[in-house]
């Protein structure tokens, strides 16, 4: 058995800190905590991912920009975001720190 805590306190970083909470065989599926504190995707940078995500936010708030808009999340909020659905993150709140739950499948 393993258990954890979503809302574990994570130190305040240059990089957004990323948990991976569980995964199957042959990287099928992963569900990761992912903590942002004022992180965003560099200029320019967009995701284009190979599997598909539902991200939700579990606390703080969050942008993302999409080639067609951008949506604001805040806590309870999620999204589900195909394959290779080209995003990238816009904000993220320092305080209250973005708490996500990402679940990615192919």
């Amino acid at each position: 058995m393993l258990k954890g805590n979503l809302f574990s306190p994570v130190s305040p970083a240059p990089e957004e800190f990323t948990e991976i909470l569980a995964s199957g065989n042959s990287d099928t599926f992963r569900i990761e905590r992912i903590v942002s504190q004022g992180h965003v995707s560099p200029p320019g940078f967009w995701y284009d991912q190979d599997e598909s995500e539902f991200a939700a936010v579990l606390q703080g708030s969050a942008e993302l920009e999409f080639s067609d808009g951008k949506i604001s999340m805040s806590s309870g909020d999620w999204v589900i975001i195909p394959e290779h659905e080209r995003h990238r993150v816009t904000y993220t709140s320092i305080n209250p720190p973005c708490v996500w739950l990402a679940v990615f499948w192919k």
